[in-house]
Protein backbone atom coordinates (compact mmCIF):
# COMPACT_ATOMS: atom_id res chain seq x y z
CA UNK A 1 0.00 0.00 0.00
CA UNK A 2 2.71 2.52 0.91
CA UNK A 3 5.46 3.05 -1.66
CA UNK A 4 7.83 5.25 0.34
CA UNK A 5 8.04 7.45 3.43
CA UNK A 6 9.99 10.53 4.42
CA UNK A 7 10.96 12.09 7.72
CA UNK A 8 12.06 15.62 8.47
CA UNK A 9 15.48 16.23 9.98
CA UNK A 10 17.03 19.46 11.23
CA UNK A 11 20.57 18.69 10.01
CA UNK A 12 20.65 16.56 6.84
CA UNK A 13 24.37 15.76 7.06
CA UNK A 14 24.21 14.57 10.68
CA UNK A 15 21.02 12.64 10.01
CA UNK A 16 22.59 10.95 6.98
CA UNK A 17 25.60 9.97 9.12
CA UNK A 18 23.21 8.51 11.69
CA UNK A 19 20.80 6.71 9.35
CA UNK A 20 23.24 5.30 6.81
CA UNK A 21 24.87 2.69 9.11
CA UNK A 22 21.66 1.71 10.92
CA UNK A 23 19.70 1.33 7.69
CA UNK A 24 22.59 -0.65 6.18
CA UNK A 25 22.12 -3.06 9.11
CA UNK A 26 18.65 -3.92 7.79
CA UNK A 27 19.58 -4.03 4.10
CA UNK A 28 18.82 -0.47 2.97
CA UNK A 29 21.52 1.49 1.13
CA UNK A 30 21.87 5.17 0.30
CA UNK A 31 20.67 5.41 -3.31
CA UNK A 32 20.07 9.13 -3.93
CA UNK A 33 21.55 12.26 -2.45
CA UNK A 34 20.41 15.68 -3.64
CA UNK A 35 20.48 19.05 -1.91
CA UNK A 36 18.08 18.78 1.02
CA UNK A 37 17.14 15.13 0.58
CA UNK A 38 18.64 11.64 0.82
CA UNK A 39 16.91 8.42 -0.25
CA UNK A 40 17.60 4.91 1.07
CA UNK A 41 16.25 1.61 -0.17
CA UNK A 42 16.96 -1.81 -1.62
CA UNK A 43 16.29 -1.17 -5.31
CA UNK A 44 14.64 2.26 -5.18
CA UNK A 45 14.35 4.95 -2.47
CA UNK A 46 11.78 3.77 0.07
CA UNK A 47 12.95 5.85 3.04
CA UNK A 48 13.77 9.53 2.64
CA UNK A 49 15.39 12.14 4.86
CA UNK A 50 14.23 15.69 4.12
CA UNK A 51 16.03 18.76 5.41
CA UNK A 52 13.73 20.74 7.70
CA UNK A 53 15.96 23.30 9.49
CA UNK A 54 12.98 24.63 11.47
CA UNK A 55 12.27 21.18 12.97
CA UNK A 56 12.16 21.08 16.77
CA UNK A 57 14.03 17.93 17.84
CA UNK A 58 12.87 18.44 21.43
CA UNK A 59 9.45 17.05 20.56
CA UNK A 60 9.81 13.44 21.69
CA UNK A 61 6.23 12.34 21.08
CA UNK A 62 4.87 13.99 17.95
CA UNK A 63 2.53 11.05 17.38
CA UNK A 64 4.47 10.04 14.27
CA UNK A 65 5.50 6.40 14.06
CA UNK A 66 7.20 4.64 11.17
CA UNK A 67 7.86 0.90 10.99
CA UNK A 68 10.40 -0.77 8.67
CA UNK A 69 10.49 -4.51 8.03
CA UNK A 70 13.70 -6.44 8.71
CA UNK A 71 14.60 -9.95 7.56
CA UNK A 72 15.53 -11.37 10.94
CA UNK A 73 16.03 -10.83 14.66
CA UNK A 74 19.77 -10.29 14.18
CA UNK A 75 19.17 -7.33 11.85
CA UNK A 76 16.86 -5.75 14.40
CA UNK A 77 19.35 -6.19 17.22
CA UNK A 78 22.16 -4.71 15.10
CA UNK A 79 19.96 -1.76 14.03
CA UNK A 80 18.98 -1.03 17.62
CA UNK A 81 22.49 -1.28 19.09
CA UNK A 82 24.01 0.90 16.36
CA UNK A 83 21.25 3.48 16.74
CA UNK A 84 21.86 3.78 20.49
CA UNK A 85 25.64 3.97 19.96
CA UNK A 86 25.04 6.83 17.51
CA UNK A 87 22.90 8.81 19.94
CA UNK A 88 19.31 7.63 19.50
CA UNK A 89 17.08 7.11 22.52
CA UNK A 90 15.41 3.79 23.16
CA UNK A 91 11.70 3.73 22.56
CA UNK A 92 11.54 -0.01 23.31
CA UNK A 93 14.21 -2.68 23.56
CA UNK A 94 14.35 -5.45 20.93
CA UNK A 95 12.04 -8.28 21.85
CA UNK A 96 8.83 -10.14 21.21
CA UNK A 97 5.56 -8.20 21.39
CA UNK A 98 2.98 -10.92 22.12
CA UNK A 99 0.31 -8.26 22.59
CA UNK A 100 0.50 -7.77 18.79
CA UNK A 101 1.30 -11.30 17.61
CA UNK A 102 3.24 -14.28 19.01
CA UNK A 103 5.85 -14.01 16.23
CA UNK A 104 6.17 -10.17 16.35
CA UNK A 105 9.78 -9.16 17.20
CA UNK A 106 10.59 -5.46 17.13
CA UNK A 107 12.55 -2.55 18.53
CA UNK A 108 11.79 1.17 18.73
CA UNK A 109 14.18 4.12 18.60
CA UNK A 110 13.75 7.88 18.76
CA UNK A 111 16.24 9.83 16.68
CA UNK A 112 17.71 13.23 17.57
CA UNK A 113 14.89 14.93 15.66
CA UNK A 114 12.20 13.16 17.67
CA UNK A 115 11.27 10.72 14.88
CA UNK A 116 10.02 7.39 16.29
CA UNK A 117 11.22 4.45 14.18
CA UNK A 118 10.24 0.83 14.70
CA UNK A 119 11.87 -2.17 13.01
CA UNK A 120 9.95 -5.45 12.95
CA UNK A 121 10.24 -9.03 11.77
CA UNK A 122 7.95 -12.01 12.19
CA UNK A 123 9.73 -15.08 13.56
CA UNK A 124 8.12 -18.09 11.94
CA UNK A 125 8.95 -20.65 14.62
CA UNK A 126 7.22 -18.48 17.28
CA UNK A 127 3.83 -18.36 15.55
Amino acid sequence: MIDHVSIGVKDIEKATGFYEPILNAIGLKKLIEKPGTVGFGKSYPEFWLNHRPEKDGNIIDSGNHLCIRAKCVEEINKFYNLALELGAKSGGDPGYRPEYNASYYACFIIDKDGNRIEVVTFVQDKA
